[in-house]
């Protein structure tokens, strides 16, 4: 029932909607998108309470942030299955998910820093376009990466993540590249001038 009303029509049998239930549905695909909202608005509520107005660039760094450290924990958790995601032709599969992974989180915390805050976006955006054709390739192989199965949704996820992914290559736009912080030359100038 909850499917129908959610996408407005009876989809094929073979589609995801019908395979999964809907915990199964929120819990896989949801969960970055509900931490990103969570995260994003806690920090607007502490940035209102704390320094007297909701700051929503900095709130949505701080979300942004917390949800790539949440993601590349499971580029750790579920390495096996991650591989999976990628072509057999492709050398040293389950070293690569690592480094995403810490690519993950070098970018949740690089979002952070003032001075590099737009360098991190721009290589954020650009990392979140190179990892989108795996999301292709696993979906077409039905890869479940946190069972390392071939039972995944298949195909019709595509439907979301894709949307998802150009989502938070917006966010990362938004929050990190066009409101980025200018590089705050007053502390710059001090430290020249105590190290000269």
């Amino acid at each position: 029932m909850w499917k129908e009303k959610l996408f407005k029509r009876k989809y094929p049998c073979n589609s995801i909607f019908d395979r999964w239930t809907q915990h199964e549905f929120i819990t896989f695909f949801m969960k970055p998108l509900i931490l990103l909202v969570v995260v994003f608005a806690l920090a607007l509520l502490w940035t209102l309470i704390f320094q007297g107005n909701a700051d929503h660039v900095i709130s949505g760094r701080i979300a942004m942030g917390v949800m790539l450290i949440f993601t590349a924990i499971g580029h750790f958790r579920f390495a096996e299955g991650m591989a999976m995601m990628l072509p057999a032709s492709i050398p040293l599969r389950k070293p690569l998910v690592y480094f995403t992974g810490i690519i993950e989180v070098v970018a949740g915390i690089g979002l952070l820093l003032p001075t590099w805050t737009k360098l991190y976006g721009w290589l954020l955006i650009l990392f979140l376009i190179l990892v989108l054709p795996a999301n292709i390739y696993a979906s077409l192989k039905r890869v479940d990466y946190e069972k390392a199965t071939y039972g995944g949704p298949g195909p019709s996820y595509l439907w979301f993540r894709v949307p998802l992914q150009i989502f938070f290559i917006v966010w990362v736009y938004y929050f990190a590249v066009l409101n980025a912080p200018g590089l705050n030359t007053h502390i710059l100038h001090n430290f020249l001038r105590v190290h000269s």
